[in-house]
């Protein structure tokens, strides 16, 4: 099974009140993957980009990032943290709001949910901060694609 890091980005909530983060520890842990690293940190660029280098810097499979992804002046996340991808999984995004277009409506065209991959070849999905965004993406996407991207991410690009 997958290890996982899981950073949510936040100015209010903490271990007891951060619902989107819990469902997806939970939800993982149920599906028998590992979530080795746990970060809630504020709406901030530094903090953000603290937390996401710890993360990277270990040896996990990929990387969730809940929080911070609208278009409030305060949500950095996808500004702190598209530099740090060597490559964008940009059918992600566009999938991720064609199922949420579908459960809310036109609010899904705020959403800005994107993934990509780490330079230390971590699978990263940048997901806002509510639960039911947090099960569209997880059940719906990043799950049932779990094995084919690690398998991409590791299969042998220069054959000998």
């Amino acid at each position: 099974m997958a290890k996982f890091g899981v950073i949510t980005v936040s100015d209010t909530r903490t271990l007891l009140t951060d619902s989107g983060g819990e469902y997806l520890i939970t939800t993982l842990a149920k599906a028998g993957h590992n979530i080795t690293v746990r970060h809630i940190v504020k709406d901030d660029t530094n903090q953000i980009q603290a937390a996401f280098a710890n993360c990277d810097a270990q040896p996990l499979d990929a990387i969730l990032v809940t929080g911070g992804t609208g278009i409030a002046l305060r949500d950095v996340t996808i500004e702190a943290l598209m530099p740090k991808m060597a490559k964008t999984i940009p059918g992600f995004g566009e999938y991720f709001r064609q199922l949420s277009l579908a459960e809310v409506g036109l609010k899904a065209l705020a959403s800005r949910a994107e993934a990509g991959v780490s330079a230390h070849a971590h699978l990263v999905y940048l997901l806002p901060g509510s639960p039911n965004a947090c099960q569209t993406a997880l059940e719906q996407i990043i799950l049932p694609d779990l094995d084919h991207l690690l398998k991409e991410l590791t299969k042998n690009v220069h054959p000998s």
